[in-house]
């Protein structure tokens, strides 16, 4: 088949596209590289207007004429391609928002992509109408909006999840689920608001490829290393604010016995060897399964601190604190965790051998493929 897979968020379609030309399919990723993670794309469409001088000139053109200058340069670039984007078997959107135009704009490209391609599906990964709605209306114990309505983080921070459900995004989400084939959730996070959803065609996992991704003996020399990444813009979200809180206290009692390595909004492949002396990996908190930096972490044969609340291990028919560590909203609670990983040392061990072996039997990238495939074939029209 020829697959056309629009945006990239967290190397997810990098690792669909490794799979799938292994199975013998001509792939084409098109988007930015998720901005400053850098992310391998074959046609590259980006926003241009992020720092410095260009920032400046775009907020100035947006306050007097209410014209969004990134919007329209990313509308030229995709018509400077139109030719390379029709005529697919299948297109796959990473998001409701893939191309990071506002509404209208991406209205008028994704009516292109409907014009010209028969089968498009969409992925619900990442922030979307459906899953901020689902958090708003509390059907969750706690959700990317928490740190929010607890007063941690601006209006201006959290603009980019309240956005989901404003008006224009939900014109932008009624219009692409009256034309898409199909909805698939990456994980937990976006199945739970989907469930019953007419156009739901399930939860697929996320693809990981243990090829590139060795796993590292885990050896306890000295001290045990714990390893935080910080993505700056998504700070709070995240709970990078909780763990760092967690820290301050497991390091008042063991100093002695910990190395502590944080880093900032790296580029992905700065990142995916950041953390390879770590013993621990503090991933992210107001989540209910696994995003794709604590995958690969895992798959590594990092303990990582994470989502994997009692859903995901329902659903995975998993034991508590076995393969991932459930990171609360409640830094006591994160540092409690710290301290038993720290004065059981054998259990880092297990854990991680165990977090590899779940990475090979569940995200298996050739795998989850395959699981793409089919449920493409099911519900396209060829």
């Amino acid at each position: 088949m020829k697959i056309l897979l629009l945006g990239e968020y967290s190397r997810l379609h990098n690792s669909l596209k490794e799979g799938l030309e292994k199975l013998g399919h001509q792939v084409t990723i098109v988007g930015s590289g998720d901005y400053f993670k850098n992310y391998p794309v074959d046609i590259r469409i980006e926003n241009k207007y992020t720092k410095g001088i260009k920032l400046f000139i775009k907020k100035v053109i947006y306050k007097l004429f209410k014209i969004d200058v990134s919007s329209w340069s990313i509308k030229r670039q995709f018509f400077s391609h139109q030719t390379q984007l029709r005529n697919y078997d299948v297109v796959q959107l990473i998001n409701e928002n893939s191309f990071g135009c506002l509404p209208d704009i991406e209205i008028q490209l994704l009516t292109y992509i409907f014009k010209h391609n028969k089968n498009v599906f969409l992925l619900s990964c990442g922030t979307d109408y459906v899953s901020v709605k689902y958090a708003a209306d509390n059907n969750l114990k706690y959700s990317v909006l928490t740190p929010f309505l607890e007063g941690r983080g601006s209006k201006k921070q959290f603009l980019h999840i309240h956005m989901r459900t404003s008006p224009p995004f939900e014109k932008l989400h009624f219009f692409l689920y009256e034309r898409i084939k199909g909805v698939i959730a990456s994980d937990l996070d976006y199945h739970l608001p989907l469930k019953n959803h007419p156009k739901y065609l399930g939860m697929i996992p996320n693809p990981i490829n243990t090829d590139l991704l060795k796993y590292i003996d885990l050896k306890i020399e000295d001290k045990i290393i714990i390893f935080h990444g910080i993505n700056t813009e998504n700070y709070f979200k995240k709970g990078s604010d909780i763990f760092e809180a967690a820290l301050d206290l497991v390091a008042i009692k063991h100093s002695d016995k910990i190395e502590i390595i944080t880093v900032r909004s790296l580029p992905y492949k700065e990142y995916i060897h950041s953390f390879d002396r770590a013993h621990i990996v503090l991933d992210q908190v107001f989540s209910y399964d696994q995003g794709y930096n604590a995958l690969e972490a895992m798959a590594k044969g990092k303990v990582v601190f994470t989502g994997a609340d009692q859903e995901w291990l329902d659903y995975y028919k998993l034991k508590k604190d076995t393969v991932a560590i459930n990171a609360l909203p409640d830094a006591e609670k994160i540092a409690q965790k710290l301290e038993w990983l720290i004065e059981n040392p054998d259990q880092l061990k297990i854990i991680s051998k165990n977090a590899r072996a779940f990475i090979e039997r569940e995200h298996n990238g050739l795998n989850v493929a395959t699981s793409y495939l089919k449920t493409w074939e099911m519900h396209s029209e060829f």
